[in-house]
């Protein structure tokens, strides 16, 4: 694997790491190469409950590495459509379906499709000085890799016009406050807050986290009837897990539950 991103897979998480810190892990060709590539490595590891991503060095992401878009004299320019459909919106859904929790874990600059890579994680967490910024139209761009999908969703309207059409940034304390991640820490808290999400999420049964994540997913698009069908079976497939008869059992007998994943 490249060692523009590095991955640790070790007791059931997965740790993935942008590793271009000297240009703020801004995207390019080959490190979306690395990323596949550390994506595949976590599908093929059956232990794996949690994915955390990050980046190295002084920020989480810097979006497009504008310096792989310079084209020779008289060339034609980039069909960025192209590289939506071969790059960047794969690499979302491939995020989106994976069976388990992705966590973001941002510092620094998230910016253009960084920004949106963090938001495509189940749970966000930041650094209160961390910036988000949605920079597209100040390059004459559409927000992408499900941005402008996800923000309205997450914010409203009003504020997504606003983040869209006049490129603004905000910190992560401010992201919180509206609702576009979960929690805001202080800048040196950052590591420790995300080693509790971890723990918390690893002591909970792995198959009832999934089907969360799936009946969260399907909400975004399902009528109110669709989605209480959604519910309906998703509810009829945990209740004959072993897990949840572990879970019911331990609430009764006032002890820890040790769920199996089964």
């Amino acid at each position: 694997m490249s060692d523009l991103v590095q991955l640790v897979l070790e007791g059931g998480i997965a740790r993935l790491t942008l590793n271009r810190p000297d240009k703020v892990n801004a995207f390019t060709v080959p490190l979306h190469g690395a990323l596949r590539a550390a994506l595949d490595a976590v599908e093929r590891d059956a232990g794996c409950r949690c994915l955390v991503v990050t980046g190295a060095g002084k920020g989480f992401c810097a979006g497009q590495d504008l310096n792989e878009r310079i084209r020779p004299a008289g060339a034609p320019p980039a069909d960025l459509g192209t590289s939506l459909d071969t790059l960047y919106n794969p690499m979302i859904r491939r995020l989106k379906a994976l069976p388990f929790p992705v966590i973001a874990a941002v510092h620094g600059v998230a910016a253009g499709a960084g920004a949106s890579l963090a938001l495509a994680a189940d749970i966000v967490l930041a650094t209160r000085s961390a910036k988000f910024a949605f920079g597209f139209a100040r390059l004459g761009l559409v927000p992408d890799s499900g941005c402008s999908w996800i923000l309205p969703r997450l914010i409203g309207p009003a504020r997504a016009a606003g983040l869209a059409l006049l490129g603004e940034t905000i910190t992560g304390e401010q992201a919180a406050e509206w609702g576009l991640i979960w929690k805001a820490v202080d800048d040196d808290r950052l590591a420790e807050a995300t080693e509790a999400v971890i723990r918390q999420l690893l002591a909970e049964p792995p198959k009832g986290l999934a089907a969360i994540k799936r009946a969260l997913q399907a909400s975004w698009g399902n009528s109110l009837e669709a989605q209480l069908d959604h519910e309906r079976d998703a509810q009829r497939a945990a209740g004959f897990t072993r897990d949840y008869q572990e879970g019911v059992t331990a609430f009764l007998e006032k002890r820890a539950a040790k769920f199996e994943g089964r």
